[in-house]
């Protein structure tokens, strides 16, 4: 289970969208200048997001994306599974198909990694997008101070 730059750059962008929430749509030139982030790689995004009715979209002038629910109703696993990042530690490597195949020992060691993607799907299934754009998430009380908030449009720390 690895996090890759699709469901990374897909929870930014969706962050950035719900920031810019205004009632409008905000067009993707925006999102890729201020996040850095290729408007190609932003677009086939925004496809997948559209298609999981997380986004909508709209053509012309004033065009753009925004989002298709509050980001009260948009949990953060349904960003990662709309850009098909997998949650399951299982995924690949020996032994995967658990009992069935495999030896014993790797069967048995699958246990750890079905806990895992178990409490990785709760976790992210608990989390909404209001919660990221809120700052409402508890930091990990292992190290509390790892990461802290920055906007570089006001150069401080929002912690």
């Amino acid at each position: 289970m690895r996090l890759s730059t699709k469901g990374r750059y897909a929870m930014v962008a969706m962050t950035a969208l719900a920031l810019a929430e205004n009632g409008g749509y905000t067009n993707l030139v925006n999102i890729s200048k201020q996040q850095n982030i290729s408007i190609t790689y932003l677009e086939q995004l925004f496809m997948k997001l559209k298609k999981a009715n997380l986004i909508t979209a709209s053509r012309g002038p004033s065009g753009g994306y925004k989002l298709a629910k509050s980001p009260d109703e948009i949990r953060i696993l349904r960003i990662l599974e709309a850009v098909e990042e997998p949650m399951n530690a299982l995924e690949t490597g020996a032994g995967v198909s658990g009992g069935s195949s495999g030896t014993k020992a790797q069967s048995l060691a699958n246990r750890l990694w079905e806990g895992l993607s178990a409490q990785v799907y709760v976790y992210l299934h608990g989390i909404r997008l209001s919660d990221i754009i809120n700052n409402d998430l508890a930091p990990c009380p292992a190290v509390p101070d790892i990461l802290n908030i920055y906007d570089s449009n006001e150069h401080k720390d929002l912690s």
